[in-house]
């Protein structure tokens, strides 16, 4: 005859032991923070910088050293960014790039712009050279400037200079207004 269930639970049950008490003692109790409780009160000691700058060094496609850099954003006029093109925007702040390694460059580059549309600086030039002079990977400055450029929000365009300004190895840049400027603009226009 085929065991039912309950038969089945009682005999997978015969060994076991019925406990004197269902109380749990409770184990001696810890009178210190527990090690994850003292890892976050180290950094927060610390106080670690988080890195604010986002732009990524991971591999470029190269660009050859005469290479024209040109990028507009979706919202800029046509005529706004020919300006920029023929330099005929007031060239404010200048950063040069030549010589540094792509990790201080990441960096400087990052810091300049940033600054810049803080103290509502609009157009800047950024010499990174062409890399010509590098025989075995040239332009790579160049190239890396053309995609962190890119990436940052506040760059609205750039375009390669002009040859009196550095030609190939230096691009013009727009930063848009900084959030100061834009509201000092509206208050300015709605009084009209």
């Amino acid at each position: 005859m085929p065991l039912t269930d309950s038969d089945l639970f009682l005999t997978s049950m015969e060994d076991v032991a019925r406990l004197d008490h269902d109380t749990i003692e409770p184990s001696q109790h810890l009178t210190g923070p527990s090690l994850a409780q003292q890892q976050k009160r180290k950094a927060a000691e610390l106080n670690l910088n988080i890195d604010e700058n986002y732009l990524r060094s991971e591999l470029v496609e190269l660009l050859e050293p005469n290479a024209l850099l040109s990028y507009k954003n979706a919202g800029v006029q046509d005529a706004v960014f020919k300006n920029l093109r023929l330099a005929k925007y007031q060239l404010d702040a200048t950063l040069d790039l030549h010589g540094q390694t792509l990790k201080n460059a990441r960096q400087a580059l990052f810091e300049f712009i940033t600054d810049c549309q803080k103290s509502n600086i609009r157009v800047v030039v950024i010499r990174h050279g062409t890399g010509i002079k590098n025989k075995k990977i040239p332009g790579v400055l160049k190239s890396y400037t053309n995609k962190w450029l890119q990436e940052i929000d506040c760059v609205l365009a750039f375009h390669s200079a002009l040859r009196h300004h550095g030609g190939s190895g230096a691009s013009y840049v727009l930063i848009k207004k900084s959030d100061e400027k834009k509201s000092e603009n509206r208050e300015r226009h709605s009084k009209r």
